[in-house]
């Protein structure tokens, strides 16, 4: 026969593994896997990508991405290179979700676009929604779209949840077609090709639609709008 202090022995156990439960999905998770790249002359790349989720989310959803990483051997120095998006406290995630990763004349360029409407107000809300780095120096520099080479066209990286796209796949190892593939289900004019131009109409699907915000004392806020006759 169960006693009252067996029951309640039990009812703290459960209670402690619930909670070690909940712990673990707090913390997230990271994935990493190999992924071909189709550059704008029809060479190919193999670049290593990494993604670490954690922080808060819904129930039922992964957390967010916490830090992205491309990491790539330059075809013609051989060096090594990373593309690196990091956690920022003001953003709460990955400032950015990489888009394309192409080599032009020698040089490096990484397309990439703000994830989520903070991040996007906190880089200056661009139109076409781009934030574009050229590699130079040892380091990536941020450059305006109009110094993207023409040449550099088309997205080549997965962009929507690369991760959970790779888990779906199997494969720790990603071909350009597929890659391709992925992308095709994305319906935004600015993952379908790169944009010279900005966005003009709202179709409530682009991140150009979020609210104009600023980022002051630690708190995001809408723009003031101006005072009306008699106020």
């Amino acid at each position: 026969m169960t006693t009252h202090h067996e029951v309640l022995k039990r009812i703290v156990k459960l209670g402690l593994l619930m909670m070690m439960g909940a712990s673990m999905s707090a913390c997230g998770n990271s994935t990493s896997w190999k992924e071909e790249v189709l550059l704008h002359d029809g060479g190919k790349i193999i670049v290593e990508r990494y993604v670490d989720r954690g922080g808060r989310s819904e129930i039922g959803q992964k957390p967010p991405a916490k830090e992205q990483s491309v990491t790539f051997t330059h075809p013609i120095t051989n060096d090594r290179i990373t593309w690196k998006s990091e956690f920022s406290k003001d953003v709460g995630m990955a400032n950015f979700k990489p888009l394309l990763l192409d080599i032009f004349q020698g040089t490096a360029y990484m397309v990439t676009s703000p994830v989520g409407c903070l991040s996007y107000n906190k880089w200056g809300r661009p139109n076409p929604p781009y934030v574009v780095f050229k590699y130079q120096s040892k380091e990536w520099k941020r450059i305006a779209i109009q110094e993207l080479p023409a040449e550099i066209k088309t997205p080549n990286l997965i962009i929507s949840s690369p991760d959970t796209n790779v888990e779906l796949l199997g494969k720790s190892f990603v071909k350009a077609e597929d890659v391709q593939k992925i992308n095709s289900s994305l319906t935004q004019p600015e993952y379908k090709s790169i944009l010279r131009e900005g966005i003009a109409n709202k179709n409530g699907m682009s991140i150009t639609d979020c609210e104009e915000r600023v980022y002051d004392n630690g708190t995001w806020r809408g723009k003031s709008r101006p005072k009306r006759i008699g106020e």
